[in-house]
């Protein structure tokens, strides 16, 4: 039994998806279906933190929108509405949950690039 789930997760991974870890600034596409149309939404920002676990694994995205409110969404990575994944930096941190951003604001909410 326990060898057929891990069959299961293996096939379900998305192949889209590169390796994700917290402090990565990423561009989710992701489809949206609205009525009886389909459109590929962007949501781009710091990913504050990454869930394992299988086919239930999951990230959450935070991205500062208009007038300086926070949105974080968090997105399903077996999901098969989620289109691609981009990595477009990596940032410096120490520690696996980044609660302490939704408190910063402006520069100071800013993360070190990783080299």
């Amino acid at each position: 039994m326990l060898d057929l789930l891990r069959y299961v997760e293996q096939v379900k991974t998305n192949p889209n998806i590169p390796q994700i870890r917290p402090g990565d600034t990423v561009r989710v596409h992701t489809r949206i279906v609205e009525g009886d149309r389909e459109r590929v939404q962007v949501f781009q920002g710091t990913v504050i933190r990454v869930r394992k676990g299988g086919a239930n694994a999951s990230f959450t995205v935070r991205r500062i929108a208009a007038h300086g409110i926070g949105v974080e969404r968090t997105f399903p990575l077996n999901s098969p509405r989620l289109e691609k994944v981009e990595v477009l930096r990596h940032g410096h941190v120490r520690r696996a949950r980044l609660y302490y951003l939704r408190e910063r604001r402006g520069k100071a909410a800013r993360l070190k690039e990783k080299r």
